[in-house]
């Protein structure tokens, strides 16, 4: 489990293509002090476990379905990445709870800088439009953001200038694939109302699913 809260950008020195995937090196800088073999890291929001550490460097293999689900089969040496240590017991959730389990990459569509802000706008995939709410959450590439807008196939998100610096967000641009993942709550209301709603009528299916806008707007959460 990780927040969203990314704690360094690191550097890809190395990708490999292996039969069952990729594997995966990066040199970690300060993140990889106390990290031991097996521990968690969350890389681009995609939960990767350590195969192998050497000082700063820590080498993950990535299984075939992640790279096929993620973005990080476009990486490159010299891309940076985002990264975050496992969430600790005790420790402050300065962003939202975020499992590392991407649910599928979108494109970014356009990005506005007017007006002293810096907006970001996103095409997830259509089936993920459900759990998309204004002022909900969303990580994008690993990032804990909140949604401002919400249309038929886009979404959007207002990042802070810390933000800008302190990730690969910064560098994004129009055109460029990235990971997201759906809020785990919005996730877990919409499947449960979804099966309350098939069952009341008869095993039918809904009309496009419970979402959570529907949910906001009838007052049930």
């Amino acid at each position: 489990m990780f927040t969203g809260i990314i704690e360094s950008v690191a550097t890809v020195r190395a990708v490999r293509r292996v039969p069952a995937g990729m594997r995966l090196d990066l040199d970690l800088g300060a993140v990889a002090e106390g990290l031991e073999v097996g521990a968690s890291v969350a890389v681009n929001g995609a939960c990767l476990t350590a195969a192998r550490i050497d000082g700063s460097r820590a080498t993950f293999d990535v299984v075939a379905e992640t790279v096929g689900r993620t973005n990080l089969g476009d990486l490159k040496a010299g891309d940076g990445v985002n990264v975050e240590r496992s969430l600790r017991v005790g420790a402050s959730i300065d962003g939202h709870f975020v499992q590392g389990h991407v649910d599928g990459t979108g494109r970014i569509s356009r990005i506005e800088t007017g007006g002293g802000q810096w907006k970001l706008w996103c095409e997830p995939p259509a089936e993920l439009m459900r759990y998309m709410v204004a002022k909900g959450s969303v990580a994008i590439d690993g990032i804990s953001l909140t949604l401002v807008d919400v249309t038929d196939g886009e979404i959007s998100v207002a990042v802070i200038p810390t933000t800008l610096k302190l990730t690969t967000l910064g560098r994004r641009r129009v055109g460029d694939r990235v990971n997201i993942e759906s809020d785990l709550i919005a996730r877990i209301v919409a499947k449960q109302l979804d099966a309350q709603l098939e069952a009341g009528r008869g095993g039918g299916k809904t009309s496009g699913g419970v979402t959570m806008a529907k949910l906001i707007e009838g007052g049930f959460v």
